[in-house]
Formats: structure tokens, sequence, C-alpha cells
């Protein structure tokens, strides 16, 4: 079993940071009654594992027997749609996001036939049990508009039998009905400090020895307060070295490097044939599922400190803008070439206005 997954906290007791939000959920489970909830904050921050900690603050143990369940839909088109669910006595997790255009469908399905097949006196009679059940949809905000809307109607529906917490990494992508019926919670990343502590703690429970300060430092820095991907590099550093030493290399995933040796061939040169080459390394990480927004993020990390302070701020502008695209648009090669066209642009126009070449 990955560490990430071993040392994963299974109470609220257990929070290892944040404690003024760890204090909030136990306040908020204290007599049971939890209303619709929003978790949001960047990735590997601990959103997914507190809403499981609440669950089982409010339930019992019975929360940690899940199953796998596989579901078909048929939409009105007669669309089939296939989808894993992971379920206990108490809750059932899905991503609805997952379904693609019929995610507005799956939504209130999976909603309306939870809510209609619960048995409040049945849930009260087993211990921890209470008469509603909770239904944890992640990704909320890749959901369409028209599965949001479908979303608030359904919520409002099926308070009484059904209560649900939405999961996602930007609020800002979730419409204002959904956001003002449910209680945000904003799960922020751990900071250096806090992830360097983790890291040293499960070090030592895997008798690992002493991490070193500048490792632990190095490993949190690399993640970007991503506890999840610390985690993992700490357990590659533990494969690829032990003991553990401070000028240890901290191994990033091949995809990050590939990024980062695309960003080093749009600087070196600016041409048609340049443009071909990024064209192919684009398509080579869309087709091992790496999502669009973080490989222009990605790219747009690696550019900035290559760049002069004079352009970083309009290159910023155009990740930004055809970021937007990305969302909004079908294809998103299109969107990724047309910002490296567009950087590359840029670059060789402010090296010509600079240099004279």
């Amino acid at each position: 079993m990955l560490w990430v997954d071993k040392h994963r906290p299974t109470t609220l007791a257990k929070m290892d940071y944040h404690e003024d939000l760890t204090a909030r959920l136990e306040a908020l489970s204290e007599d049971g009654e939890v209303p619709h909830l929003l978790f949001y904050g960047p990735p590997g921050a601990g959103k997914k594992t507190r809403i499981m900690a609440l669950l089982r603050q409010v339930f019992g143990a019975g929360v940690e027997k899940t199953r796998l369940e596989h579901k078909t839909f048929k939409t009105p088109t007669k669309r089939t749609i296939e989808l894993t669910i992971l379920a206990s006595a108490f809750h059932q997790e899905i991503n609805a996001a997952e379904a693609g255009s019929g995610d507005r469908f799956v939504v209130q399905e999976v909603i309306k036939e939870i809510a209609q097949s619960y048995n409040p006196a049945a849930a009260m009679g087993q211990a921890g049990g209470r008469a509603y059940k909770v239904v944890i949809l992640t990704e909320v905000d890749r959901l369409s508009r028209q599965a949001q809307a479908a979303l608030r109607r359904t919520m409002e529906k099926y308070t009484a039998a059904c209560r649900l917490i939405l999961c996602c990494n930007s609020a800002s992508r979730v419409i204002e009905p959904v956001r003002s019926r449910c209680l945000g919670i904003r799960v922020a990343a751990p900071s250096h400090e806090s992830i360097c502590a983790i890291l040293n703690k499960v070090s030592k429970k895997e008798s690992c020895g002493v991490l070193p300060e500048a490792l632990a430092m190095r490993i949190a820095q690399t993640s970007g307060r991503n506890l999840r991907r610390a985690l993992l590099m700490l357990e590659a550093c533990r494969v690829q070295q032990h003991p553990f030493t401070a000028e240890q290399e901290v191994k990033v995933p091949d995809w990050e490097e590939y990024i980062a040796k695309l960003a080093v061939l749009l600087t070196e040169e600016q041409s048609p044939q340049r443009l071909v080459l990024a064209r192919d390394m684009l398509y080579e990480l869309l087709t091992n599922c790496i999502p669009s927004d973080v490989i222009l993020k990605t790219l747009l990390r690696e550019l900035l400190p290559k760049l002069d302070d004079q352009l970083k701020h309009e290159v910023v502008h155009w990740a930004a803008f055809y970021e937007h695209r990305v969302r909004v648009g079908s294809k998103e090669i299109f969107h990724l070439e047309a910002f490296v066209a567009k950087f590359m642009a840029l670059y060789k126009a402010f090296v010509i206005n600079t240099f004279g070449f």
C-alpha cells in the first residue's frame, strides 16, 4: 500500500494541520445534523480526507466499509452512461463529471434514486445512523452549468432524506445558486512547515531513520504544497536511496520533466518548425491523460523564470486567456497550440526590440 493511503488520517482528532478547521468540523458534527457542504481548495490539501473523517464522526466506523458499484444510466436520447460509485451503508461517492455531456442526467438520477430508496427508520436503528444519507459529489467545478442547475433543484427537493457534500478545487466555477445553498468550507494548502512535520512523522513510522531537514523542505517546495505529492515523493526517495541524505535528488514525474523540456525548446528558437515540434509534444502529453489546464499551468511555471520582468505580465495574461478558451472550447490542442504560438510571437518581438536581432 502506498504511504499516502497507509498513513491517511481517519478521524478529525488525527488531523495534523489546520487545527481551526478541524475544530469547526468537530462542532459541526456534534448534533449529527450536517447541512449541505461545499469543500473547496487546491489539490492535495486534504479535502477528501476531512470529508471522510467528518462522516466517520457522524455515522461511525461503518462509513469505512465501502464497496464499488458499477451503475448504468440511460439518457432520454438512449445514450448509455456507465459510472463507478464508491458506496457504504451511509454514503455514496460519485464523480458525475466523468459522464461528460450526460452529467445533468446522472446528477438527477443518482440523488433521486438514493432519496427514494433510503429507509430512515432502518438507518436510525443502526449504530450512529441518521435519518438521511450523504452523497459526495467530487469535481463539481467540472460539471456543466446545466448539471449544476439540475443539482440545485434536486438538492432542494430531497433535503430531508439526502445531504450533499460537494468537493472541488475552485468554488468560483460553481454557480451561485448552488454555493448559496451550501456551507462553504475552504481547505487551504498546508504550509511548507506542516508538510515537513508530516513527512518526518511518516518517515519515523516507516522506520526510515531521520529525515534531513533540507531534504524535507526541498520535497515540500517541489510538491507545490500538495501533501499527496509530497508523500509520494518521499516514498520515491526512499526507494531511490536509503538512508536519506540532505543532498539527495527529489524526483519529479516524467511529464513535468517533459514540459520543462518543451519550455526550453520554446525559448531557444521561435520558428514554424519549432511550433510543429511543440504541437507533437502537446499531443504526447494529452494522449497520456495529462489534463490540458495542468499542462498550461505547468508550462507557464517553467517559462516565467526564463523571462524578463517586462514580459511576465503579458505572458500570464495570455495564459489565463487561453486557459479560459480551453474550458469553454471543445478541442484542447487548438488552444494549447495557440498559447504556444502567442508566446513565441511575444518572445521573438521582445528579443528583436531589446537586442535588435
